[in-house]
């Protein structure tokens, strides 16, 4: 698949099916196709949720109220047992993280090239649906924890007992500031870096594999038989992956956003 419709080598066809619609250069490069996605989506996820809110019944629920009441009291029992502390923002937080996220990661699930045909044939050259496959939206997710970690730390503690908890941890001996600065401030770093990479890598991975298993349909019947097979077999793991990977960014939301609410 091509804009100019010219058949693509195996090399080509993942190259182009890895490129996001992008405009500007360098760092004011904005990904459209991922930010179109990613917004759609949490519009999405905010009109249902307030639609069925505003039409709950106390008598015997829909089907879509059940599910979305089993899926908030199954984020609330998650957020009871992990934050310990108190706060109302934290609950809704993790339900919006849960749900968005795996809503991006859910659309891992459509073949990869059936919207962006849609696309070619409205004139967009490249397409990538998966938003979480991009780097630049796992980071900003997690960059925004990062900004509610550093609020969180500082408004518990205060700015002296969080340079406190950066200068004096793990060794309290003034002798050891520079160790436990650099130690801490490691540790503080790489939370929003693990978050944004371990999103990233295993949605660009599940991605790839689709990809992968699409270039085997129309090589010969063997082939696209197995195929067919594989990304079966295939989609079947990556429902699990995609919501695993939604679960644990929520859950270690919660543990960085608990122990920003810790006082030492």
């Amino acid at each position: 698949m091509a804009a100019t419709g010219e058949a693509l080598t195996p090399q080509g066809y993942i190259q182009h099916h890895l490129t996001n619609l992008s405009v500007g250069e360098g760092f004011w490069t904005w990904h459209i196709d991922s930010l179109f996605f990613s917004v759609g989506l949490g519009v999405l996820f905010l009109w249902i949720f307030s639609r069925v809110g505003r039409n709950a019944t106390s008598g015997v629920p829909g089907k879509l109220q059940c599910f979305i009441e089993m899926l908030v009291e199954f984020v609330d029992s998650s957020v009871k047992e992990t934050f310990h502390g108190r706060n109302a923002l934290i609950a809704p937080l993790a339900l919006t993280i849960f749900v968005w996220v795996f809503m991006m990661n859910f659309m891992d699930m459509l073949p990869v090239d059936w919207l962006p045909t849609v696309a070619e044939h409205l004139g967009v050259s490249h397409l990538k649906v998966v938003p979480t496959t991009d780097v630049n939206i796992t980071f900003s997710l997690s960059i925004g924890v990062f900004v509610l970690i550093i609020y969180y730390s500082i408004k518990v503690k205060g700015v002296s007992g969080f340079v406190k908890e950066l200068t004096l941890q793990p060794f309290n001996h003034k002798a050891m500031i520079p160790v436990n600065l650099l130690l801490e401030t490691v540790t503080l770093v790489a939370k929003p870096i693990s978050l944004a990479l371990r999103l990233f890598g295993n949605l660009y991975a599940g991605e790839l594999i689709f990809i992968l298993i699409a270039l085997m349909y129309g090589a010969n019947m063997a082939l696209s038989a197995l195929g067919v097979t594989l990304q079966m077999g295939w989609l079947i793991f990556h429902i699990l992956v995609i919501t695993l990977q939604a679960f644990i960014f929520m859950m270690l939301t919660i543990v960085y956003l608990s122990m920003a609410h810790e006082d030492h």
